[in-house]
This record gives structure tokens, sequence and C-alpha cells, in this order.
């Protein structure tokens, strides 16, 4: 069993699966694990749309744009998870904002999507997380109410490559101590 600072470490976006299923008690295990993560206020913002069916894949995928290369992570891998989050829940405090920051329900996604990124990893699948693409068009597809908002498709299954991992900044080239001028 791989250790917690692997699983973060090692983790990639992958853009390319293998064709197989995800299993479903696989799939209850990352959905368990994102179910314990933290959110403002408990609020669990999140509903979670697990998409399989290829013609309604293949119309997410049409929504990213033809250059990103995740469209076909989502045009042919076996599943992409919808993340959507519940407006003025997270963030809100008897129907009021509490936050400077507005409606809190990036933040709780946020989380959300590295609980299940990184247990999809630990499972022995790869992930990639998509923001760019028509939320709109998305959430008319997927019948979304209009109180929610479609944040990220989150395309998941056996990868087909390993990318080499990315650069990445030093520790110290960004933690301030105390204050931001000192490093």
């Amino acid at each position: 069993m791989q250790s917690f600072m692997e699983i973060v470490t090692t983790r990639r976006s992958i853009r390319r699966f293998e064709s197989r299923p995800i299993e479903d008690d696989k799939m209850m295990r990352i959905l368990e694990a994102a179910r314990w993560t933290p959110s403002w206020a408990n609020s669990q913002c999140w509903e979670i749309i697990a998409v399989k069916d290829e013609k309604r894949l293949q119309s997410l995928a049409e929504m990213v744009s033809p250059k990103n290369p995740a469209t076909l992570a989502i045009a042919k891998g076996p599943v992409t998870l919808v993340i959507c989050g519940k407006k003025k829940q997270s963030g809100y405090y008897k129907g009021q904002q509490s936050t400077k920051f507005d409606d809190w329900l990036m933040f709780d996604l946020g989380l959300i999507t590295q609980t299940l990124s990184l247990t999809a990893h630990a499972e022995g699948l790869g992930s990639v997380v998509v923001g760019f693409f028509n939320h709109e068009k998305a959430a008319e597809l997927l019948e979304v109410p209009a109180e929610y908002e479609v944040v990220a498709l989150l395309p998941m299954g056996y990868p087909d490559h390993a990318p080499s991992p990315p650069k990445r900044r030093e520790v110290p080239d960004f933690l301030h101590n105390e204050t931001f001028s000192k490093k």
C-alpha cells in the first residue's frame, strides 16, 4: 500500500484511458472517501453526476475546446464525474453571505475534487480536472437545476500512459514566514 505522500507526489493528470470499465466496488470506495471531504460549516454543497453513456460523454467532450487534450479523456474514458455545487449554501449562514469571497462552493468543490483524484490514483486509476468548458450547456445536457452550478468535469479511468512529473516550485519559493515579505 502506498503512503499518503507517495499518492500525492505520484498522481498525474491522465488524459488517455484504457477502454475497460471501472469496477463498481472501486468507484464506491472513491465516492466513500469523497463523502468524508471537509466543507464550510459541514455544508457538503456538492452533487456528483457519474456520466457513462457514450453519447452523453461525446456531447460533454464537444463542450470542451477541441485543442484541449482532456477532450479525448471525456469522449473515450469509461466515466466522467461532473462536479456540481449548490449555490448560496457554502459560505452562507442563515441565508446570508458570511465570507468575503461570496459563495464558498468553489473552495469546497476543489476539496472534493482533490479527494476524488487522489483516491482514484490510490485505486490505480487516473483522472484529470477539466474546468474550461461550456458550463451552461453541460448543465442543460445533464438537467442540473438552476440552484446548482456545474463547476468541473473529472474524467476517470485506467491510465494507458504514465506522464513524467511536471516541474514544481520548491517550498522556499512559495513559503513566507510571518509576513509576505519574509521568505
